[in-house]
């Protein structure tokens, strides 16, 4: 399914379906897209699922306890791919919304199971010694957020950011608190408390 995801000239129709939304005009799918997309002069972004659209396999696949939850291109396509809401998503969406997981479940494949499998030996579990990376979050709250596109990138270059979670307190990397009571920490986050990771 094809969704209009953001437009500035149409803002009441985010989050709606391509297919819904032509059928209301009378026009095709992609008539509608090139329509609305020609008014905004191709700034309009439309989501698609690629790839994890069986739902009742997600449910299956979640609940194995070998399956390594991930996703990512390196970045290779940071202007239309956002997967940074991933954990939130699980949490609120899969965890709270549909009880496919328990949250203590969920939230050791966010943690101990990635650094376990990637060789991470002082990261996964709060510890003494380890390194302090904390996330406090209301699961009755905790969800995405919106998705925004950004341009900070040298020549007006632009990414999609997922930098607004909601239900998420505290942010804490290895011991700076970098999110408080909900708000970023400028000068906390300027300071970039982590470190590039590399697996034993």
């Amino acid at each position: 399914m094809t969704t209009l995801a953001e437009s500035r000239a149409h803002p009441e129709l985010q989050d709606r379906s391509v297919a819904d939304l032509a059928a209301e005009r009378g026009v095709e799918p992609l008539d509608l897209v090139l329509q609305i997309s020609d008014e905004e002069n191709l700034s309009t972004r439309f989501r698609t699922i690629l790839a994890n659209n069986d739902e009742e396999m997600i449910e299956t696949l979640l609940q194995q306890p070998g399956m390594l939850i991930g996703l990512s291109d390196a970045g290779a396509h940071v202007s239309q791919l956002c997967d940074a809401c991933l954990p939130t998503d699980l949490l609120g969406n899969w965890v709270r919304e549909r009880e496919v997981l328990p949250l203590e479940a969920a939230v050791h494949k966010l943690t101990g199971e990635p650094a376990a499998v990637f060789g991470f030996a002082d990261r996964g579990e709060l510890a003494p010694g380890k390194a302090a990376d904390i996330a406090v979050f209301d699961p009755r709250a905790v969800a995405p957020g919106g998705v925004r596109r950004i341009r900070d990138f040298p020549a007006g270059g632009e990414r999609l950011v997922a930098d607004r979670p909601e239900g998420v307190r505290h942010v804490v990397v290895n011991g700076t608190p970098i999110r408080v009571d909900g708000t970023p920490d400028p000068d906390a986050v300027a300071s970039r408390p982590g470190r590039v990771l590399r697996g034993g």
